[in-house]
C-alpha cells in the first residue's frame, strides 16, 4: 500500500433479523464510509463480527466491498488466526481474492511467547506478497507483542509494513518508534488514543467511530499533521464521549445500534452478542446527538 491511509474504518457487517448478511446494505455502507472520511476499509475484523463469519461469507464480503468501492479506497481483509497453518492459508486466500492488504492478529488463547510470535508472523510473511498489518490487542489475546519483536519482524520482512496498536501504553509505542524502521507505520487501534498516539509518531487510526464521524476524525488527523494542534485537540475533546460510548458494551453492538439510528444498517448481531437494551440505546443516542449538536454549533 503506497500512500498509506490515515483513516481506516473497521467496517461493521450489516445483517438481517435472522442473521444472514445484508449484502445490499454492505454496498451502501461501503459507499457511505468512503464518502465520509474513510481512506480504506477493514473487512471481517472484530467489528465485522469475524468470530461468527464463515470463510465463504468473508470471501463474499470482500468481493462485495471491493466492487462497491471500485478504486476509491483500499480494502484490507482481516486474515489472522491463533493457528499458524490456518493464518498462512488465510493470507494466501486473501491474495488470491485480491485484497489490498491483510490484518493479522496476535494469536489468542494459546498465548505463545515472543519467539513463537516471530515464528508465527514469519510464516505468514513468507506465504504472501500482500502488505501485512500486525494487530496487537492484549485485552483480547491475553499477550502483548513487545516492541523488539515488532521491530525484528518489520526489519526482516518488507511486507510487514504496519501495526494496529490497541494498547494504551505510550512507552511501548515510543519504544516501537525508536526501534522500527522509519517507514514502518503505527495505527491507533482505539479512537480515544488516536490523538495521543499521533503526538509520538502514529500515522492514523483503524477506527470504529468513523462509521459516525469519519470526516471529523480525518479533520483531526489532518489538523494535527499540519500544525493546528489546538483544532485537533478541540475535535478530540468533542468526539471523546462518542469514542467511549461506542464501547459501553462489547464492540460492535453499540456501533450497529448507531448505524440503525442513522438509517444505514439494522442493529442485528450474531450470538453470543446481543443487541443493546432500550435504556442503553437512550444513553448512546443521547451522546451521539449531543456531539453532533456541539459540532454543528462550533461551525
Amino acid at each position: 500500500m503506497v500512500n498509506y491511509p490515515e483513516v481506516i474504518t473497521a467496517m461493521a457487517t450489516p445483517m438481517k433479523a435472522r442473521g444472514e448478511i445484508d449484502y445490499e446494505r454492505v454496498e451502501k455502507l461501503t459507499q457511505y464510509l468512503i464518502d465520509n472520511g474513510s481512506d480504506a476499509l477493514l473487512v471481517a475484523g472484530t467489528t465485522g463480527e469475524s468470530p461468527t463469519l464463515t470463510n465463504d461469507e468473508e470471501r463474499e464480503l470482500l468481493s462485495t466491498v471491493k466492487t462497491a468501492a471500485q478504486t476509491r479506497a483500499k480494502i484490507i481483509l482481516s486474515a489472522g488466526s491463533n493457528c499458524t497453518k490456518t493464518a498462512v492459508e488465510f493470507a494466501k486466500n486473501a491474495q488470491k481474492e485480491q485484497a489490498d492488504a491483510i490484518l493479522s492478529v496476535v494469536p489468542y488463547y494459546n498465548k505463545p511467547n515472543q519467539k513463537g510470535l516471530v515464528e508465527h508472523f514469519s510464516e505468514i510473511a513468507k506465504a504472501t506478497e500482500l502488505p501485512i498489518i500486525l494487530y496487537n490487542i492484549p485485552s483480547r489475546t491475553g499477550i502483548t507483542m513487545e516492541p523488539a519483536t515488532v521491530a525484528y519482524l518489520a526489519s526482516t520482512f518488507d511486507n510487514i509494513v504496519a501495526i494496529k496498536q490497541s494498547c494504551p501504553d505510550m512507552d511501548k509505542i515510543t519504544e516501537m518508534k525508536r526501534l522500527c524502521p522509519e517507514e514502518f507505520i503505527i495505527y491507533s487501534g482505539d479512537d480515544s488514543l488516536t490523538l495521543p498516539m499521533l503526538s509520538i509518531g502514529a500515522h492514523g487510526v483503524i477506527s470504529v467511530a468513523s462509521h459516525l464521524f469519519g470526516n471529523e476524525i480525518k479533520s483531526m488527523i489532518r489538523n494535527f499533521k499540519t500544525g493546528n494542534v489546538l483544532a485537533a485537540r478541540n475535535m478530540h475533546k468533542k468526539l471523546y464521549p462518542v469514542f467511549k460510548q461506542l464501547f459501553m458494551v462489547p464492540n460492535p453492538v453499540p456501533v450497529k445500534a448507531a448505524l440503525e439510528y442513522k438509517g444505514l444498517a439494522e442493529e442485528y448481531v450474531r450470538k453470543p452478542l446481543v443487541t443493546l437494551t432500550e435504556d442503553e440505546k437512550i444513553i448512546l443516542f443521547r451522546v451521539i446527538d449531543q456531539v453532533k449538536q456541539e459540532l454543528e454549533d462550533g461551525e
